[in-house]
């Protein structure tokens, strides 16, 4: 996509912050949209580790839609408000009333503001509380340098709220600059213009020229240090971990170069990654400017990089166009997932990229059956439930199965010309389901009649599961896989006959993901005696092992098990182990590592593992 001088012009001037905010029902938010909004927020925060708290002010700069409307209603959670000042139109400065609500269990507290006149500025200041669902709190000791404290937000979906008083909505966009200040000897980074945080002094300022949704507002600090990989790409990460990393992730340059020649010139300026405790309850997360990445994807061959395509590719789907409600975020992961898949074949080639389909694929029919059958729609109703309650991988990967589906139908090429154009009429801009569908009738399905019904492609969307047609992606290394597991189970082969050193991870992901579930001890100690199982340093392998090992009894597990659950912290690699011990009676067992894991891991992941063990 290769954005009109106009379009990119209107957005680095944050001029674009209406996105039709008016037209989305978003049920988690208490914001009023349609009488006033945020065009601008400036934050002035102090970082307080010792009481785990942000303390200053957030100053918003309003754009009244009612000429009648005195009140800005904002999104809270757990959060002190002191006082509110607001600025007149002679310039003065005055105190507001405001009134904060008893706290919703999911949407937090709302926080009402009035004003004898339309206000310019709203100034609020405000404390977080250490509970803060979108911060996570490290001390020293739970850091790799073991040296400094580390805290990090996590504000997706409806955590910023928890941190900011804010329109928490993503139907809205504001631009955001900072001022935060830390300890001298901890670097404060933002999901902003880091360049003014090259000098660790502990005063730092942050610029957010281009107009993002609240849940991209992102903050992290630490004893952070700082490589550049090319001219547009960077590393911070604690020193233990930077130069790993660099080594990893070091084609992130070329991924959006290859991304830039499908999809039109990246938006954002810089693309750095900021390397995040291994407690980050994510893979990544795609704050623009700077995604956050989990140490669990850095595994000394590159086999896991397909996470920074996805964090890369959401700086076209997700953060330029953005999905206006939580039940619409297959918006965002749907094309995301579609899109990282189609940057790993640009750069590692199609075979690898058929190999993370049909594993994706594969997770995704597994889960299908394991979850509430509305919860199995592209288009979600939550009806009032937290949005992380519904998390799987159904917008994820149902989503990217149905944008290869209409590939496929339509040939790759004119579907290019359709995404190009779908990223360029709503950038910097956020969109319903509802609207997607208009603008994929009239700009593909009508464009090219007889192929696709409106009909089918509602289908996708509105109905639960998969269609009887929708695509099982193949892979010929993944047949060969299997008709080498299938001779070892006969008999006909012993393990050190399989052609292993020659395995990708993701063969071997392939390989333990098919493997029965009912294996004998016998055969769980061959395997791990042959390969060493039990004590890979591949994450997502480990992983994939010990839920095989938890099914099968297999206890040889469990002392290198407490070390992984009480390690990691991302919800992936973690919440599906923990039902898995609870489901094969091991609760107890499960249950006493949990209480010595969870101080470590963050509100999020605490709050998901709590419910197994309710």
């Amino acid at each position: 996509m290769k954005l009109s001088a106009l379009t990119f012009g209107l957005a680095i001037a944050g001029l674009s912050h209406t996105v039709m905010a008016a037209k989305a029902v978003d049920e988690h938010t208490y914001s009023n949209l349609n009488d006033v909004i945020s065009t601008h927020l400036h934050l002035d925060l102090d970082i307080d580790f010792e009481d785990k708290q942000l303390e200053g002010f957030v100053e918003h700069t309003l754009q009244w839609q009612n000429k009648q409307a005195r009140a800005l209603v904002l999104d809270t959670r757990d959060l002190e408000i002191d006082r509110v000042m607001y600025q007149s139109k002679d310039g003065q400065w005055h105190r507001a009333d405001f009134s904060l609500a008893p706290r919703n269990g999911v949407k937090g507290a709302k926080l009402t503001i009035t004003f004898k006149q339309q206000a310019k500025k709203a100034r609020i200041y405000y404390n977080s509380l250490p509970q803060a669902s979108g911060l996570q709190w490290l001390t020293p000791v739970q850091t790799a340098s073991k040296t400094h404290p580390f805290m990090y937000s996590q504000s997706q979906a409806i955590h910023a709220r928890s941190w900011i008083p804010v329109q928490d909505t993503p139907a809205m966009r504001t631009t955001y600059t900072a001022r935060i200040q830390t300890p001298k000897d901890v670097r404060a980074v933002m999901s902003a213009d880091n360049s003014e945080a090259f000098v660790k002094d502990g005063d730092y300022w942050f610029d957010m020229p281009q107009a993002i949704p609240p849940y991209l507002i992102a903050i992290g600090a630490g004893n952070l240090e700082y490589k550049e990989m090319s001219h547009q790409t960077a590393i911070f990460a604690e020193p233990q971990i930077l130069d790993a990393s660099v080594a990893e992730f070091n084609d992130t340059q070329a991924m959006i170069d290859k991304t830039n020649a499908m999809y039109g010139e990246y938006a954002w300026g810089r693309y750095d990654l900021l390397m995040l405790p291994p407690s980050f309850p994510f893979g990544g997360m795609e704050n623009p400017r700077l995604s956050f990445i989990t140490p669990t994807v850095v595994a000394g061959d590159k086999s896991l990089v397909n996470l920074i395509a996805h964090e890369l590719a959401h700086s076209w789907s997700g953060n330029l166009v953005t999905n206006a409600t939580w039940e619409d975020l297959w918006l965002n992961e749907g094309f995301t997932s579609y899109v990282e898949n189609r940057i790993m074949e640009e750069v590692f080639g199609r075979d690898r990229a058929v190999m993370e389909q049909a594993l994706d694929a594969a997770g995704l029919r597994a889960q299908l059956t394991k979850i509430p059958e509305p919860d199995t729609r592209l288009n979600l109703k939550l009806n009032g439930r937290d949005p992380d309650d519904a998390f799987s991988k159904v917008p994820y990967i149902k989503g990217q199965l149905f944008l290869i589906y209409l590939e496929e139908k339509f040939g790759r090429e004119q579907f290019d010309i359709f995404v190009k154009g779908y990223f360029d009429a709503y950038a910097f801009k956020s969109l319903t389901t509802g609207e997607f569908v208009k603008y994929l009738d009239q700009h593909l399905l009508q464009k090219h009649p007889g192929i696709v019904s409106l009909e089918k492609a509602k289908e996708w969307i509105y109905q639960p599961g998969l269609p009887a047609d929708a695509p099982t992606p193949t892979s010929d290394a993944f047949n060969q896989v299997d008709s080498h597991t299938q001779a070892w189970l006969s008999g006909s082969k012993q393990l050190n006959t399989l052609p292993t050193k020659s395995w990708t991870v993701h063969e071997w992901l392939h390989f333990l993901n098919n493997l029965p579930r009912d294996l004998s001890l016998e055969n769980m100690a061959a395997l791990d005696k042959a390969f060493n199982l039990t004590n890979s340093t591949n994450a997502e392998l480990a992983f994939a092992w010990y839920m095989l090992a938890v099914g099968n009894g297999y206890e040889a597990i469990y002392s290198a098990l407490d070390k992984h659950l009480t390690g990691i912290g991302r919800r992936k690699l973690i919440v599906p182990l923990y039902k898995a011990l609870v489901e094969y009676d091991k609760r107890d067992w499960a249950y006493r590592v949990y209480q010595n894991a969870r101080p470590g891991y963050h509100p999020l992941a605490q709050g998901t593992i709590d419910a197994i063990f309710k």
